[in-house]
């Protein structure tokens, strides 16, 4: 039955797709990978049509010459071992042997046979000669998936008494020895029920809700497919068919959601692998984007001699001179955000605010010494203003604060994330005041709950807004480094320096 010589066990199902294309992604071999991907499949594709078509419809196909397409199946058969195979749009008798005679030499253990002979409207897309051939690839197939009117040109073609339902999918099963797929789609009624018919004429029904949508463009495609890549993982025909059936409702289901072309738009193929995973979360992709700053920013030496309390005092009385500077600024723009906030996150913010005021009055000047009081504006503590200043203005002038929301999350982030490496300082230990503060639970939950609000401004947003969010965090990110870096400069008497960037050691 095959010439390959290897049969190496692959962890994934290698499905060859052997169909048409379509351009807008909805059909064809472009849909047949997108199932056999869902399926956690390895997909593969050999063309056999060029087709200019969109949701609206077909404009025009392009079949290359048998002998090239002959020349493509045999660059798969001769590299890689194939499971499952499902072929899908042939278009010409010519096509349609080529096809024939590569699965007589080559035949995987599994073989879907999707026809495509008569279009959703009816169109008959074969000629009397392709017909007539494809008969031969039904003798080589082991399931046939048809739409109703494919199926009642298969029972003429079976010379059934009757072109409907179980019984000309019994006829054309047992004509052909094959196993035939028989799709409620087409039908009436709250249920889309589909019917695997075995060519001994044993029925299997798998009921589904109909799905109200008329997004159903390549469902044929993407049902056969993702039969081929399931039976060859579970290598039972009743459990691919069940499996494929949960999959496909839950692509329909999600289709209107797409919103792709304007005629019949496709499924959505993702959609029961999406609802399996956890809802991705843009600031955790912010977070994962600045890791290699918040990994510098845990080993400057700053935080470091904090840690282990050899840090100069008087280093730390000037950075603490900076941060009152920060946290007077720090408590308007929370404010702000407050201000273009409703409900419970305008509360929090204001809250948050109230509290940065409190902690630049209370904790700051009890540390400051008094050489310090005055201290003017570093610029790196300059910068880091002048950047949340920026996003102030840009939040105002589009009356939305995601951008200043996004820009103020680190400072809650940045400090919640180092408190909790830092731990507990020890008894007598000279900064365990500021190591306390650095990891009370309190803050780490105000950091959790500014980051769940952040998360739904984004969620909101349209996907400019989340670039100039996601730039915003990533430079206060930076600007956090760069203001824990500081203090070395601070401790240099008469050298200020200049405003150390993310990246440079120090």
């Amino acid at each position: 039955m095959s010439g390959q010589t290897r049969r190496a066990v692959s962890p994934l199902p290698r499905v060859l797709s052997i169909a048409g294309t379509d351009p807008t992604g909805g059909a064809g071999v472009q849909a047949d990978l997108k199932s056999i991907a869902a399926q956690d499949g390895y997909g593969m594709a050999v063309v056999t049509a060029l087709v200019a078509q969109n949701t609206l419809g077909v404009r025009s196909v392009l079949v290359p010459d048998a002998a090239f397409l002959r020349q493509q199946l045999d660059a798969v058969s001769d590299d890689v071992t194939v499971d499952a195979v499902k072929t899908g749009m042939l278009g010409t008798a010519a096509v349609v042997r080529v096809v024939v005679d590569w699965l007589r030499e080559h035949r995987p253990a599994w073989v879907v046979v999707d026809p495509v002979m008569v279009a959703t409207s009816g169109d008959r897309l074969l000629d009397a000669d392709a017909e007539s051939a494809m008969t031969e690839l039904f003798a080589l197939a082991d399931l046939v998936t048809p739409n109703r009117d494919e199926l009642r040109v298969l029972a003429q073609l079976a010379d059934a008494r009757t072109t409907e339902g179980i019984e000309a999918a019994r006829a054309v099963a047992r004509r052909w020895d094959v196993r035939v797929l028989a799709k409620g789609g087409h039908d009436d009624g709250p249920s889309s029920d589909d019917a695997l018919v075995s060519p001994d004429g044993s029925v299997r029904v798998f009921r589904g809700p109909r799905v109200a949508t008329t997004n159903t463009h390549g469902t044929g495609c993407s049902l056969s497919s993702a039969v081929a890549t399931l039976v060859a993982r579970h290598g039972d025909w009743e459990l691919a068919v069940g499996a494929a059936k949960t999959w496909l409702t839950a692509a329909l289901r999600g289709a209107d959601a797409l919103r792709v072309g304007q005629g019949h738009g496709p499924i959505d193929h993702n959609a029961l692998v999406r609802s399996a995973l956890p809802t991705p979360r843009l600031t955790e992709a912010w977070w994962t984007d600045a890791a290699e700053v918040l990994d510098e920013t845990l080993d400057c030496r700053f935080l470091r001699g904090l840690a282990d309390g050899t840090l100069d005092p008087e280093v730390f009385a000037g950075y603490l001179a900076q941060d009152v500077h920060y946290l007077r600024a720090y408590e308007q723009h929370l404010a702000a955000v407050a201000a273009g906030s409703t409900g419970d996150a305008a509360v929090f913010w204001t809250t948050a605010s109230e509290g940065c005021a409190a902690e630049a009055r209370d904790l700051h000047h009890r540390r400051l010494a008094g050489s310090h009081a005055d201290d003017p504006v570093h610029p790196v503590c300059a910068g880091y203003l002048a950047h949340l200043a920026d996003a102030a203005r840009q939040s105002a002038d589009s009356g939305d604060v995601a951008v200043l929301a996004a820009a103020v999350l680190p400072c809650f982030r940045v400090y919640a994330w180092v408190g909790e490496r830092l731990g507990t300082a020890p008894v007598g230990h000279p900064f365990a005041d500021w190591i306390t503060a650095y990891g009370d639970p309190g803050f780490a939950a105000s950091s959790a709950r500014a980051t769940e609000l952040v998360e739904e401004l984004a969620g909101r947003a349209d996907p400019a807004l989340r670039g100039r969010m996601a730039r915003a965090f990533r430079q206060s990110v930076a600007q956090e480094l760069a203001f824990f870096r500081m203090p070395e400069q601070l401790g240099q008497p008469g050298q200020p320096g200049r405003p150390e960037q993310p990246g440079e050691s120090v």
